[in-house]
This record gives C-alpha cells, sequence and structure tokens, in this order.
C-alpha cells in the first residue's frame, strides 16, 4: 500500500524544499513528487510542516541505557541500542567496542553474530575500536589490553564473525602490513585512530588502504609548526573523518577548520556511552560528560540529532549539510548504496523532528514509529 507523507520541510543531498510529498510503498521510496500531484485515494500522512530527513547514521557508539556493549549481556545492550536509537531517528549503527581482553572481544564478536540474525535492523554491525591502537594515545583505553594484532587473531575474528566485523579502529604505524592488506581484503573498513603517526606516516598509509580517521583530534598529536604531526596529513589526504561534535571532546572552532579542510569527508559520530559500575569501562556522568574513574575524559553524551545541531548552532554548518555529515557521509563510508538520501529507490528510514531539533517521529523500513510507539 502507498503512503504519502506531506506537509513537511524535506531535507536530502545537501538542499532544502517545501511542498513536496514522499510517496513510500512497504520499505522504500518509490517517489518524491509535488505535493499538488499526490495521487487520490492513497493514505497520507500530514506532518504539520516538520522536517524530513533521511535517517541517522552513527558509526560510532557504545552504549544506551545503562547498558554498554562488550560488557555483561551484550546481546541485552545491542536490544537496548536499537530500542533507544530508532526513538531518535538513528536509523543504522555500529555497535563498538573498545580495547578489552581477547575472551571479551571473541564474546562479544560470537554475540553481535547471533543477534544479528533476528535484530530489528538499525544495528547494522561491529566497530572494533582497539586493542590494537598506540599506548602513546591510549586516552581512555586500558593500556595494560592494548597490543600488537597478529595475523592469526584477525583471521578468527573475520571468520568467527561471519560478516558482522563492518570497521576497526587501528594505529597503522605499529601493525604489521600482512594484518592491514588482510583486513582490507576482507571488506572491513580501517580507521586511524589513538594513532601517534607522524605527517609522513599519514601521508604514506591515509587512503592506501586506510580510508578513515576516527574521532579526529583526540587521541592523536597535535599540530606544531616545526613538526607538523598527523592532522595536516588528515587534512591533505582527506579520507572519511569522523568527529564528536559536543564542544567538549572537540572545541567547536576546530570543528569549523575541520570542515573548511575535509568538506564532504567530515562525518559525525557520537562516539556515545553509558553509565556502568562494571567490567573495564566504568564511565561515569560528570555534568555534561563522561569521565573515567580517574577523571578521563570517556565516550559523549550525543545523540546524533544533537550533533546535527550542534553544528548548524555553534558551526556555521547549513542544516542541509549537517544532515549529510550525519547520514549520507557515513552511509558512503559503510557502502550502504540505499541509504543516505531521499530519493525513489532508496530505504525508507526517515527522521522526523521540529524546529527545535525534537524527534517528533521515525520511518523504519517504512513503518511510522511516534515517540510513544
Amino acid at each position: 500500500m502507498i503512503t504519502a507523507l506531506h506537509n513537511l520541510q524535506l531535507i536530502s543531498d545537501g538542499y532544502i524544499a517545501r511542498s513536496k510529498a514522499i510517496l513510500i510503498d512497504g520499505d522504500k521510496i518509490i517517489e518524491v513528487i509535488d505535493e499538488a500531484a499526490i495521487p487520490q485515494n492513497i493514505e497520507t500522512i500530514n506532518l504539520n510542516g516538520a522536517n524530513v530527513a533521511p535517517g541517522l547514521i552513527d558509526l560510532q557508539v557504545y552504549g544506551s541505557g545503562g547498558k554498554l556493549f562488550g560488557g555483561k549481556h551484550q546481546a541485552d545492550a545491542l536490544q537496548q541500542m536499537e530500542s533507544d536509537f530508532i526513538a531518535q531517528g538513528t536509523t543504522g549503527f555500529f555497535a563498538t567496542l573498545g580495547t578489552n581482553t581477547p575472551e571479551i572481544f571473541e564474546e562479544a564478536i560470537a554475540a553481535a553474530k547471533t543477534y544479528h540474525d533476528t535484530c530489528a535492523g538499525n544495528f547494522l554491525g561491529l566497530h572494533l575500536e582497539g586493542p590494537f591502537l598506540n599506548p602513546l594515545r591510549k586516552g581512555a583505553h586500558s593500556e595494560k589490553l592494548i597490543r600488537k594484532s597478529s595475523l592469526a587473531e584477525v583471521q578468527r575474528w573475520i571468520e568467527n564473525g561471519s560478516g558482522v566485523i563492518k570497521m576497526i579502529t587501528i594505529a597503522p604505524e605499529l601493525q604489521d602490513q600482512e594484518v592491514i592488506n588482510y583486513l582490507n581484503d576482507h571488506g572491513v573498513i580501517l580507521s586511524s585512530g589513538h594513532s601517534n603517526a607522524t605527517y609522513q606516516q599519514g601521508k604514506s598509509f591515509l587512503n592506501n588502504p586506510i580510508k578513515a580517521v576516527t574521532h579526529l583530534y583526540n587521541a592523536m598529536p597535535q599540530m606544531h609548526h616545526r613538526e607538523p604531526g598527523y592532522i595536516p596529513a588528515i587534512f591533505e589526504e582527506k579520507p572519511y573523518t569522523s568527529i564528536v561534535a559536543d564542544g567538549i571532546h572537540v572545541d567547536f572552532a576546530m570543528i569549523r577548520l575541520a570542515k573548511r579542510e575535509l568538506g564532504d569527508k567530515l562525518f559525525l559520530i557520537t562516539d556515545a556511552v553509558t553509565t556502568t559500575t562494571n567490567g573495564t569501562y566504568q564511565h561515569q556522568l560528570k555534568g555534561d560528560r563522561y569521565v573515567m574513574p580517574d577523571g578521563t575524559l570517556s565516550g559523549s553524551c550525543l545523540t546524533m540529532l544533537k550533533a546535527v545541531q550542534n553544528c548548524v548552532e555553534y558551526c556555521g554548518i547549513g542544516l542541509a549539510e549537517a544532515i549529510n555529515m550525519a547520514s549520507l557521509y557515513p552511509a558512503q563510508l559503510a557502502s550502504l548504496p540505499k541509504n543516505g538520501k531521499i530519493e525513489a529507490g532508496f530505504d525508507a528510514d526517515l527522521i522526523i523532528f521540529n524546529d527545535a531539533f525534537e524527534v517528533q517521529a521515525t520511518l523504519f523500513k517504512g513503518n511510522y514509529l511516534t515517540k510513544s510507539t
């Protein structure tokens, strides 16, 4: 049955349009038409002037609602994340696992593989942030659990995961080329993070084959006029680069700089965590931020829509482009060709929100879910 969404402000692919209607059939968008051309005798949903954008995609998020993936009951955490993120308009996410023991990694991969078979569908797979990092740039990761990769271990992960591992953050300067080649050959997105790479090292591996950078500015050497460091290499090579746009992990002035340099390769993540009192990462909410018990800044309190709002209100980025940073660009990096735009043939995964950046409803797989659903 075809449904028409109308009386809306359409935000897609860098433009904003009014007087349009979106025709949905099942879980697909079949056409975007002028509102005056809506066919008679089909179901219509009046959105009362709300903004409608592609569903948001978060490629780095750790947990929600007191359940941290990688802690106890991984499947329960994934279920909690799916439910919470749908309500927030995030229709796709990579559940992220931080540096931990080999046993936790094996358990988490197995749990994710099993859960993926019956999930609601916005859980897209895993992002492993660690353990193959540089201890000099450990951030909130446990230094004692950081280690160099081995080909045997990553082969076991990939084989056991059966495609559930989508992205891995590594410090490329410390890893053997055979590991990097293996992961790249098996379709895993390789992202450089918690790296102490020099300018020259970054120039050598960015986009060759490291196609992404994890949370720009955080856990990496900073720029210096006599020793440029890694960041200028990122700006020059322009890989897909994520950023935590909360004004805490990164000052908004530095987000503006990154946007000028990276353009359509800069994308938003939440890097969001949740309060936990067990396991390796016991995140504590202190005012407007999460910290570890020793006070080290850890993950964020963001939602994806809040990150969009911050880009608009504090970084001088237009709403349509900020939406691209939260939908189209992560979809491109994650090879999701039917996500990130509102066009014929794309998935009917949409976020509906008002001018105060409050979610009014989510359309997921063509199902219209209000905030109370």
